[in-house]
């Protein structure tokens, strides 16, 4: 591909060493694995060698891996999971004010049909407070549902103390890791996670394939009703090309994750560091040391992100304003509005995030691009035109 990709949350490419594994799947080894013959159940003895790769990366147990279409369904299959399950009590459930809209938008939706939701804040660097969640939790509370590591400003959460808190209480602890799994270590068991959330695509395999990790013993809610698939509770035939390439690229990402993360670490601090120093009214958004190593998010003043995103496309450097699942809104993220960003740097907000192709040349390069397109962007500012003529009375 030409050009600088630093969009890697939004989607990675697909592995070629995910695409080969996975090509046999479409031709010869085409097999429905609910088959009975024997080509069909070579098939799924390989969907639960999956299952058991993902488990061990994970912590997990592989009856303990359901398959999915990615993240989103997932999120929301945790959610109905835990609203089912007491039907004919009152339920409550505790998220934070910065998820996923797969987590944000599912609670909202039980709120509005008479569920009781809790939404923390976060401090200003995207972490909620352990001690407020524990203020906030009732005789009535069925799910805490705090994502792993925030898709926009890559604040890590203090999952293993949530852990710890949800099982003194008694209570199902469910996590979005899509933004975690394959780019940080995991653990369910150490970190006392009972339901977790991943999406194949943003580390290195296909798109529409994801999973959800349930704690064995916690009643899983029957998403789809018709075959037996994902032990009667997923009905459907499996995306079974799918299923084998995330199964590979969740094991080249465990292999050389250490590597990846001491890399992309220092092509993050150079990124952040050059920033704040040459280009000024600038703020670096998030957690400064509990952060993914590829997440730059930073905002500028005087300057639109969205004029700022289509001079970077003009010079093949490929980034974002905020979540992709947002792209299509020019209105600041419920994010940035959560940790507090002044509102003059709110709409020039820039989300980087890197891979292990990425090098420092190219850092070097965007940075210098960065200073000249935000320069002339804040020329035609009238904002910034008027700040300046303040200055100097």
């Amino acid at each position: 591909m030409a050009g600088i990709y630093l969009d890697h949350a939004a989607t990675t490419a697909t592995l070629p060493e995910v695409v080969e594994v996975m090509k046999p799947y479409y031709t010869k080894d085409f097999f429905n694995p609910s088959s009975v013959y024997q080509p069909s159940q070579e098939v799924r003895k390989r969907i639960n060698a999956v299952r058991e790769t993902i488990a061990d990366i994970i912590g997990a147990l592989p009856e303990e891996i359901y398959f999915t279409s990615g993240g989103t369904e997932a999120d929301n299959w945790a959610i109905q999971t835990a609203t089912s399950n007491k039907r004919n009590q009152p339920v409550h459930i505790i998220t934070s004010n910065i998820e996923h809209h797969a987590v944000g938008h599912s609670c909202k939706r039980f709120q509005q049909s008479g569920g009781q939701v809790t939404f923390l804040p976060v401090d200003g660097r995207g972490r909620i407070r352990v001690e407020n969640l524990r203020q906030k939790i009732q005789k009535n509370t069925a799910l805490i549902s705090i994502m792993y590591a925030n898709n926009e400003i890559g604040t890590i959460q203090p999952v293993d103390e949530i852990g710890i808190l949800a099982q003194e209480y008694g209570i199902p602890f469910h996590t979005d890791a899509v933004q975690a799994c394959g780019q940080i270590p995991i653990n369910v068991r150490k970190s006392r996670i009972q339901m977790l959330s991943a999406s194949a695509h943003k580390f290195g395999g296909p798109k529409g394939i994801g999973f959800l990790y349930v704690q064995k013993g916690i009643p899983l809610h029957n998403l789809l009703e018709g075959g037996g698939q994902e032990h009667g509770f997923r009905a459907g035939t499996e995306n079974v090309p799918g299923i084998i390439g995330m199964g590979t690229a969740l094991e080249l990402a465990a292999s050389k994750m250490g590597e990846k993360m001491k890399k992309e670490t220092l092509l993050r601090e150079h990124l952040m560091e050059r920033i704040q120093k040459e280009i000024p009214f600038s703020r670096v958004n998030g957690h400064r040391w509990y952060r993914l190593p590829n997440n730059v998010n930073v905002s500028f003043r005087f300057v639109n992100s969205e004029s700022l995103l289509i001079l970077l496309d003009m010079e093949q450097i490929y980034a974002s304003g905020g979540s992709a699942c947002n792209s299509g809104s020019t209105k600041p993220s419920h994010v940035m509005k959560a940790i507090h960003v002044p509102d003059e740097y709110q709409n020039g907000t820039l989300r980087m995030t890197l891979g292990e192709e990425n090098t420092m040349q190219e850092i070097d390069e965007v940075v210098n691009k960065l200073k000249i397109i935000i320069e002339e962007l804040r020329k035609e500012s009238p904002e910034y035109e008027d700040f300046q003529r303040k200055q100097l009375l």
